[in-house]
């Protein structure tokens, strides 16, 4: 089991597991999810700025957070995720594009209500098959201390 104690700034992994977006995925998720025109239309996802049929950011995300857990050696110690910050899209993940995904500790501080836990952030990036970027988000998991 990982505790709060076994994340130190800076720890870091880039799970081997990739996941390729097909367009029957992303009409698929996008039919369920958020139905906009050009995330299940590919005549009208080609009159889009982007000009091809690209996934919501939701299915971005979603393909994200299970591509790191894949990167989960062993179990860890997570009471709750309290939240996510400075969510950005630099560029659509279309319809053929492979994605992986690299996490890093960027802050990890003691709980001050609560000294059995403490509260790790994550920095999250998503790449796609050209190593661009094409999400990144931060994750904050409150995670319990090693007992005593």
């Amino acid at each position: 089991m990982k505790f709060y104690e076994d994340m130190p700034l800076g720890l870091s992994a880039e799970p081997e597991a990739r996941f390729t977006f097909t367009a029957e995925d992303i009409k698929s998720f996008a039919s369920e999810w958020d139905p906009m025109p050009f995330h299940i239309d590919e005549e009208l996802a080609r009159q889009s700025p982007v000009g091809k049929l690209f996934a919501t950011s939701i299915h971005t995300i979603a393909a994200s957070v299970k591509l790191n857990h894949t990167a989960m050696t062993e179990p860890m110690a997570v009471i709750a995720g309290l939240g996510w910050q400075d969510v950005r899209f630099p560029l659509p993940v279309c319809a053929g594009d492979t994605i992986r995904v690299r996490s890093e500790v960027v802050d990890r501080r003691e709980s001050q209500s609560k000294p059995d836990r403490g509260i790790v952030t994550s920095q999250i990036s998503v790449f796609n098959q050209h190593d661009q970027l094409v999400c990144e988000y931060k994750i904050l998991t409150l995670v319990l201390k090693k007992p005593s």
